[in-house]
């Protein structure tokens, strides 16, 4: 089994690298920030207070979530739903209710587990989810880099309003007590600022290939 955890915060790059990635090496992809979004897309949808941690826990336990070329929540079609302003705005608050963490990890997981490996992107990959993933990446860039970037995924949001919140999510990430982003100790750190999607992806296959 070949595990590939990518991890670092928003608008550095992680879902663009890891699917290049994925495509390169001929393994399956996992955006496992966008499971966090579709607990919070169906709270919200079931009008049940993201702030409210019990009737979240138990949703994420019920739930069907698939995630690929769109993102289906109990068979909706919520791909873009999830990147909208309220989802954005909340999704802080179940990332860090410790149940729905648990169980969003267990899934994860199995997900890995059942294609044999994969490469999966987040912010607790390399930490927590795959703690001995054959390749652990943090990518980080400039905080006027990471805006750009996440006004262009972000929709209904201008730059100003996303870079305000990339700060305030940073900030909430960082120093939450469950599961904290944070780059592991030996993950291998790669600034996106000014890199190109293949000098980056050249980059870890070289990495890769060093490893094995």
């Amino acid at each position: 089994m070949l595990v590939i955890a990518i991890d670092g915060p928003a608008g550095s790059g992680k879902s663009t690298v890891a699917r290049a990635l994925a495509a390169r090496l001929g393994l399956e992809y996992l955006d496992t920030g966008a499971m966090y979004r579709a607990v919070t897309f169906a709270a919200l949808r079931h009008r049940i207070d993201p702030a409210d941690s019990e009737p979240v826990a138990q949703l994420s336990k019920q739930i069907d979530i698939s995630i690929g070329e769109t993102v289906m929540v109990d068979g909706v079609d919520a791909s873009i739903e999830i990147r909208g302003p309220a989802v954005t705005s909340a999704v802080s608050l179940v990332a860090n209710n410790p149940e729905v963490r648990s169980e969003m990890v267990s899934r994860q997981r199995e997900w890995a587990h059942s294609r044999r490996g994969g490469v999966l992107e987040g912010r607790d990959i390399g930490t927590v989810v795959f703690p001995d993933a054959d390749l652990k990446v943090y990518l980080t860039a400039s905080a006027e880099v990471r805006a750009k970037r996440r006004a262009k995924e972000v929709t209904d949001l201008d730059y100003e309003t996303v870079a305000a919140e990339l700060v305030k999510r940073d900030t909430y990430d960082s120093g939450r007590e469950n599961d904290p982003l944070r780059m592991a100790d030996d993950a291998v750190n790669v600034d996106t600022s000014e890199k190109s999607v293949d000098e980056i992806i050249d980059l870890l296959v070289a990495l890769l290939d060093g490893k094995q």
